[in-house]
């Protein structure tokens, strides 16, 4: 990668660009780099694809436009450059140097570089000929949801051609479809053409089958290319949609959205019970949330996901219960006695019946049980799920008339609460890997942060002039951990996570996330 020009200004102060392969004289003040240093390593780089030229090169020998342009081109087609170019929209700067490399300097079809394709008949990798005449072959990489148009797909044309009376074959969703209108793109306009080949960008609409990263191709001659690989998505908010009657119509239209986009996540937390978006940084989120409302009029209220505690005990203890009550007719009597303990870390619930001499009876041993499970569900500590638990029903007493599953049912329940409280409790939190690449000026920062933050490191790695550090780290520290990252590196890093396990949270930290759910559900009792 190299640079075809220079910003003039940065930022806010951008103000135009200079064009490295034609440098103009005199050069406008406050060029960012060294003009002519990216001059000879772009010259360097584009001679480097043609053996002739590079030896003119080496001996000093002044290379004109007219010479570098169709070299430029071989550069590009052969993988040697790739440009990269500054510009504006807004400010409409730069504009016309990209429009002019992309005509200029952009290779034909038949001068790239050849795909690979899986032919699917035959299992094994081929090389596809870039010719209207080959079978036809392309690959889908962007859709776009319209609530008034419908579904439009973006496709690349890269072997064969096309046309509107056709079928064709999607290779991964393994279905035959007729493509109907063909559309070329300009902007919001969509002009219909009669047929699509090598090079062409196409759209067709309402195939709701076919999706980002999929191949079409020739329904008697098969093949796949392989798919697009997304950067996994690291920052997450939790929406509630403002408008009543919008919480069934609101996974609907983020699940269109999300067929725009493979970066964009959805996901329903079960332990939290919050719907949760996932992006690349916070500013693509937001522009997720307004996609939402300006498209579908669905409005939502954004914030921090809750971290997806668990409760748990750490010791043993025995609690028994009896419930009675009389209120006129048949009364309600169920005495229940457990024992409870801690199980490994993943085991999750175990119910034990020990019960002998029918001091239960039978039909009320499953009532017993589901009052147990109802609690675990519910939480104790801050009303997070109770796992890792086994508990043992050794004895209890029962009324020939009054008792009933009900009466089992709450006496289990309250029992349980009184053992889980002696239990000496504890929350469990989640752990994750992360992983961050940085600049290595940066390394004292980024590893102290990590241990200000309960984090532990365990490698660290180069990569060119990049520096990866590994660490495990708590959920509940990195909730903010994109913006933290980009205050300290200036937007020069990234990182990724991925879950671990879960571990004890510290006695300290776990009072105040008690005291702060208890107040939260005082206030949440107060708004009912």
């Amino acid at each position: 990668c190299v640079p075809f020009n220079l910003p003039v200004g940065t930022g806010h102060d951008f103000q135009g660009v200079v064009n490295l392969l034609a440098l103009s004289s005199p050069l406008p003040d406050g060029v960012a780099g060294d003009v002519h240093a990216a001059h000879d390593a772009l010259v360097e780089t584009v001679v480097s694809a043609d053996d002739a030229l590079m030896e003119q090169y080496l001996d000093g020998k002044e290379l004109e436009n007219a010479v570098l342009q169709p070299c430029f081109v071989k550069a590009v087609a052969g993988g040697y450059i790739v440009p990269i170019l500054c510009c504006s929209n807004k400010k409409m700067l730069g504009i016309e140097d990209l429009l002019d490399a992309i005509a200029h300097f952009s290779p034909s079809p038949l001068e790239g570089i050849k795909r690979a394709a899986v032919d699917v008949q035959k299992n094994q990798e081929i090389t596809l000929e870039t010719t209207k005449e080959a079978h036809f072959s392309a690959y889908v990489f962007k859709s776009v949801v319209d609530p008034y148009v419908g579904k439009l797909s973006y496709f690349r044309v890269i072997s064969g051609t096309l046309g509107s009376d056709m079928s064709f074959y999607n290779a991964t969703s393994k279905k035959t479809d007729k493509a109907g209108h063909l559309y070329r793109v300009f902007g919001k306009e969509q002009q219909p053409v009669p047929r699509a080949i090598p090079g062409d960008i196409i759209a067709v609409s309402k195939l709701e089958d076919m999706h980002i990263s999929d191949t079409i191709c020739d329904p008697k001659h098969p093949v796949k290319f392989p798919e697009m690989a997304f950067p996994p998505p690291m920052c997450s908010l939790a929406v509630i949609p403002l408008s009543k009657g919008a919480e069934k119509k609101i996974s609907e239209c983020l699940h269109k959205l999300t067929e725009e986009d493979k970066t964009f996540r959805i996901s329903h937390d079960a332990l939290t019970n919050e719907l949760v978006l996932t992006g690349m940084s916070m500013l693509h989120l937001q522009v997720m949330i307004g996609r939402l409302k300006r498209r579908f009029g669905i409005d939502v209220e954004a914030h921090t996901p809750k971290i997806p505690y668990k409760e748990t005990i750490t010791a043993r203890a025995e609690a028994q219960y009896k419930h009675k009550k009389q209120s006129g007719g048949h009364g309600q009597y169920g005495e229940v006695h457990i024992r409870i303990e801690p199980l490994p870390r993943g085991a999750g619930f175990e119910f034990v019946d020990e019960v002998v001499g029918g001091s239960i009876p039978r039909q009320y041993i499953p009532a017993v049980e589901k009052g147990i499970r109802e609690v675990l569900d519910k939480g104790i500590l801050i009303g997070h799920p109770i796992v890792d638990v086994r508990v043992r029903l050794f004895h209890g007493s029962f009324h020939d008339v009054d008792s009933s599953e009900a009466a089992f049912k709450m006496a289990a329940s309250h029992a349980f609460h009184d053992a889980f409280n002696h239990a000496r409790p504890v929350l469990l939190e989640p752990i994750v890997n992360i992983e961050i690449t940085i600049p290595m000026k940066f390394m004292g920062e980024i590893t102290g942060n990590l241990s200000s933050h309960r984090g532990h490191i365990k490698n660290m790695d180069s990569l060119g002039d990049l520096q990866v550090v590994r660490a495990t780290i708590p959920m509940a520290s990195i909730a903010n951990y994109e913006t933290e990252l980009k205050s300290m590196t200036g937007g020069q890093g990234s990182f990724t996570t991925a879950f671990s396990h879960y571990d004890v949270v510290p006695a300290h930290l776990m009072q105040q996330i008690v005291t702060q759910a208890h107040a939260a559900r005082g206030t949440h009792t107060r708004k009912e």
